[in-house]
């Protein structure tokens, strides 16, 4: 009795550690194999990142390189700024010229925030472990609104300014005078085409 529980115990212990192998393999292909992949860290900082959270992905050049890990925020009360200082993790296929370019993106209108790099070109000098690169702040969702604002705004005052007779354009449109001169060209070049061949010949 004593031998059967025991050989019992071990067909249970050896399916709950296939099983155990079975979910880390499936957890670890759902993260790319992140933990086996050789990499470095680099770190990026920005004014503002726009809802970048940790995981988001990086992108060098377009394709997924690696992901954010950490977000630290730093205050600088005397200088009345904060800095969000990314902890970016980068395979170590990857070189990223120093020279590079680097801002937040975002997949469709209102999808997932990224980490985008444009290479630069002075492969001579690539960041190395724990190096910076200064990012790119994107332009905050109000600012956009109030340029849009500003724009219609603008052309809403453009086309008052035609309407009331003001500006070239609204002259050209409302003021009959230029329309009646034209007129008055074409008809006299009617009846006297013989003119246009004198001016031709005074230009020479």
């Amino acid at each position: 009795m004593i031998f059967g529980k025991t050989k019992l115990e071990m067909k249970v212990g050896v399916f709950v550690f296939i099983g155990l192998v079975v979910l880390v393999i499936f957890i670890l292909s759902i993260g790319g194999f992140k933990t086996w992949s050789s990499g470095y860290h680099v770190k990026m900082t920005f004014n503002f990142v726009n809802g970048i959270k940790v995981g988001a992905p990086v992108r060098f050049a377009g394709v997924d390189v690696g992901e954010v890990q950490k977000i630290r925020l730093d205050f600088f009360p005397e200088e009345s700024r904060s800095n969000v200082n990314l902890d970016i993790w980068v395979r170590n296929t990857v070189k990223i010229p120093s020279d590079s370019s680097v801002w937040v993106n975002t997949l469709g209108l209102l999808g997932e925030k990224y980490i985008e790099i444009m290479p630069g070109s002075d492969y001579s000098r690539v960041l190395t472990e724990g190096e910076c690169l200064v990012g790119v702040d994107p332009l905050p969702v109000h600012k956009i609104f109030n340029n849009a604002e500003n724009l219609l705004n603008n052309l809403n005052d453009g086309i008052s300014r035609i309407k009331n007779k003001e500006g070239t354009l609204g002259k050209l449109i409302y003021d009959d005078t230029l329309y009646d001169e034209l007129q008055a060209l074409v008809t006299d070049v009617r009846k006297n085409p013989w003119k246009l061949f004198i001016r031709t010949k005074e230009r020479k």
